[in-house]
């Protein structure tokens, strides 16, 4: 049983060593491996990108083609053994598609293909924005915060920071919508400064947003709408006086005054002083016996240009004995 699984292993590698080489003693190419210098098969707009194309056994020289979407991009020979590099850059979204590469010597015609590859085409991202539906909050009051990066490709991880330290896991977005978190305002020290971070697949390219700090909500004070009741009664008055002074107070000012210049003038007549001749009237005063004073009619007219009153009187005055 032993000997039969010696002849075996034997059989095997021997086949083996037979499909490596062709009847003319040369080796046959083993399937070339097509790999990304960078190590990495994210890429941005107009980057310079290097594609390494390489079979590990076969006899030289060796002739490798790159193709893109099975079209013919590049060839190059390689005297030995070394790996064919092929040099690119990803001008447009068509860049990004399928990369594949072959490999062939002159061993009966024979060609390999490589694996495939995809580049990935990426955008930096740009500075997040940090923000909150209110910006006071008070103690035992439950409030969000909003981080959202308006470009860059996706998914894109946002981290909330309070200060220095990371007061969430990270949040992954697939859309391009902004990723938020809840708190709860406990005490005073909640009221610091609070960040985010977000970063994509992009190398190297971690935005930090802006600070947002939340401030304490004044608690409001129960006699405050009594203030502003007493205010608007306040104001109605004044504006009330205000509107009684022309049609009110102004004309019993005047009929107080005019009252009080009659009684310290006597008998008026209101016969305007320029026009005392047009105006003059005349009176007849019958005589008393033994009497000091006399009667007699006074009549008063208006002027009716200035409506006002006119103090000058004019009278002939007979006495007899």
């Amino acid at each position: 049983m032993f000997f039969l699984t010696i002849l075996l292993f034997s059989y095997l590698q021997m086949s083996h060593q037979i499909q490596k080489t062709t009847a003319n003693g040369k080796e046959m190419l083993s399937n070339p491996r097509l790999m990304s210098v960078q190590r990495t098969l994210n890429v941005v707009m107009n980057e310079n990108v290097s594609l390494s194309c390489h079979a590990d056994s076969g006899s030289p020289p060796v002739t490798y083609t790159l193709f893109k979407h099975n079209q013919k991009v590049s060839t190059l020979n390689r005297p030995d053994l070394t790996p064919a590099l092929f040099n690119l850059t990803i001008n447009s979204a068509s860049d990004v598609g399928e990369y594949k590469c072959k490999a062939e010597n002159k061993v009966s015609g024979g060609w390999k293909y490589s694996n495939s590859l995809n580049f990935t085409l990426v955008e930096p991202i740009s500075k997040p924005v940090l923000s909150s539906p209110t910006s006071q909050a008070k103690k035992g009051q439950n409030v969000t915060l909003s981080c959202l990066s308006e470009n860059g490709s996706l998914p894109i991880t946002y981290i909330f920071f309070k200060g220095k330290q990371n007061i969430s896991p990270p949040v992954k977005m697939h859309k391009r919508e902004a990723a938020v978190i809840f708190l709860y305002i406990s005490s005073s020290s909640d009221f610091g400064t609070y960040k985010c971070r977000a970063e994509n697949s992009f190398r190297n390219n971690t935005k930090y947003s802006n600070s947002f700090n939340f401030t304490l909500a004044e608690e409001k004070s129960h006699s405050q709408p009594l203030i502003i009741s007493l205010g608007l009664i306040l104001l109605l008055f004044i504006i009330g006086f205000a509107l009684a002074i022309p049609f009110f107070i102004i004309p019993s000012y005047k009929a107080k005054k005019f009252k009080s210049t009659r009684s310290s003038t006597g008998l008026t007549s209101p016969v305007n002083a320029e026009d005392a001749e047009s105006y003059v009237i005349y009176t007849e005063i019958e005589p008393v016996k033994s009497e000091e004073y006399v009667n007699f009619p006074v009549i008063r007219r208006e002027d009716e240009k200035e409506k006002a009153a006119c103090a000058t009187v004019y009278s002939t005055v007979f006495i007899g004995d």
